[in-house]
């Protein structure tokens, strides 16, 4: 069934689990999300990101992801991830997308709150919620993750929910996206800060990667929403060359990689504590 952030990060947050968005690039990771979230009875967010557009063109994809949501017997959130311009920020919403996050954490501070807050507006009128970044969640390929004066800082989001209006804020504490080269060193007690002077949902972004114990701490500290791709494509990958070693055709090394990510999915439900929370 279709749903939005609030309709999921809220109990999250009553309740101390995470939902995780599983970003998809194709069907057969949707497939595979949603056979996990359906066979855990978890709540599930899937989407894509602008700069994966290029491996997963939207207007083809969005339908897919639509109709498998509305299909699904568990809450599912189409979610469209860093969304990096108004204009596809808006192609989005007009697809049938129910959430977004719109990240302009990149650039001046005062333009990301006031393009984050026109971005509300709209999306708010379309049913649709918003999540926003402040501070600089790093890459893992240059290790500019360590940045830590670039860390969100409790009244910097404290001043962005107030200011934007968002559903969901994404924070700076340690994390990178994509594979890290080196371990992260997360930023609890600013977390606990974080959470403590602010009201809505906190979402850990770079979350492929992390220790067990990382996610648990992080969840245990306030985040209620955790992004995950780069070990889906691990899964995927691993498949693809367990299917050839063993000379399967090419449907059946689909049908591998269906499990495979299907599995991974399945791993990180339950290490969120989101299983059985539909």
């Amino acid at each position: 069934m279709l749903a939005n952030l609030n309709d999921v990060l809220k109990k999250a947050q009553e309740e101390h689990y995470a939902v995780g968005l599983f970003n998809t690039t194709d069907t057969d990771m949707l497939e595979a999300a949603i056979a996990a979230a359906e066979e855990l009875r978890s709540p599930i967010i899937i989407g894509t990101a602008e700069v994966l557009l290029p491996s997963g063109d939207l207007k083809l994809i969005a339908p897919g992801i639509i109709a498998a949501a509305k299909r699904a017997t568990v809450p599912v959130v189409v979610h469209y991830d860093h969304g990096l311009t108004f204009d596809r920020c808006m192609e989005a919403l007009k697809l049938g997308f129910t959430s977004l996050m719109f990240d302009g954490s990149a650039g001046d501070p005062e333009a990301n709150m006031a393009e984050t807050r026109e971005i509300v507006k709209i999306a708010h009128s379309f049913g649709a919620t918003v999540e926003g970044e402040i501070g600089h969640v790093g890459e893992a390929a240059t290790c500019d993750n360590a940045t830590s004066d670039r860390y969100t800082t409790p009244a910097e989001a404290l001043e962005f929910i107030e200011k934007t209006g968002v559903d969901a804020l994404a924070i700076a504490i340690g994390t990178a996206h994509g594979a890290y080269k080196a371990k992260p060193c997360l930023d609890l007690e600013r977390l606990k800060e974080i959470r403590s002077a602010t009201d809505v949902p906190l979402v850990l972004h770079g979350g492929s990667g992390l220790s067990d114990d990382d996610f648990r701490n992080t969840i245990r500290d306030g985040i209620a929403k955790v992004n995950i791709f780069t070990d889906l494509c691990e899964a995927g990958n691993r498949a693809m060359e367990d299917g050839l070693k063993e000379g399967l055709a090419y449907l059946a090394i689909r049908d591998k990689k269906v499990e495979y990510i299907k599995e991974a999915v399945k791993t990180k439900m339950r290490l969120f504590g989101s299983e059985n929370k539909a």
